[in-house]
């Protein structure tokens, strides 16, 4: 089962790459743009979420990955707390303002603008803005459990590596 799964994934990632797929899409290599040019919309807060306050939350993509797996994005939000459910891995880094944050576990951390986070997908983190916070997002789909796996293989195989 896990070996179809493999090959199938394989197959359609090959089919994805070639030019002539339906599903292929323009390699790009670099892209630059300004954070202040970038178009903001409405990213309204699930209701649910909202402990408190009214907080009001907009985004703006930068880019996305040929195959969908990771995009950067810059969000913001007004003053309010709630809780948020990262459905994939995200690094963030505050550029304004600053942000309370309770993990799961009930460690507290304040990031402020310069810091950096990470929060893992599939976890919740309960957010307090006190004014704004500003962010930039990197957002990367987590792998299926048996790809992963041979990741992880892979990579206790591998020399190790020094640094980046």
């Amino acid at each position: 089962m896990v070996l179809k799964l493999l090959v199938a994934g394989a197959v359609a990632v090959a089919a994805r790459r070639t030019s002539d797929s339906p599903f292929a899409r323009e390699r790009v290599t670099t892209v630059f743009k300004r954070a202040r040019e970038l178009k903001m919309r409405d990213a309204p807060i699930e209701p649910s979420w909202i402990i408190s306050g009214s907080p009001v939350a907009r985004a703006a993509d930068h880019v996305r990955s040929a195959d969908d797996s990771s995009f950067s994005a810059l969000w913001d939000c007004t003053a309010g707390t709630f809780r948020w459910y990262f459905h994939w891995d995200e690094t963030v880094v505050i550029l304004e303002g600053e942000v309370h944050i309770t993990a799961e576990d009930g460690s507290s951390y304040t990031l402020q603008a310069g810091d950096m986070g990470y929060f893992a997908a599939r976890t919740w983190a309960t957010w307090h803005v006190d004014n704004y916070v500003k962010k930039a997002a990197f957002i990367r789909r987590p792998f299926p459990s048996p790809v992963a796996a041979l990741y992880r293989l892979r990579n206790a195989l591998r020399p190790q590596r020094k640094g980046f």
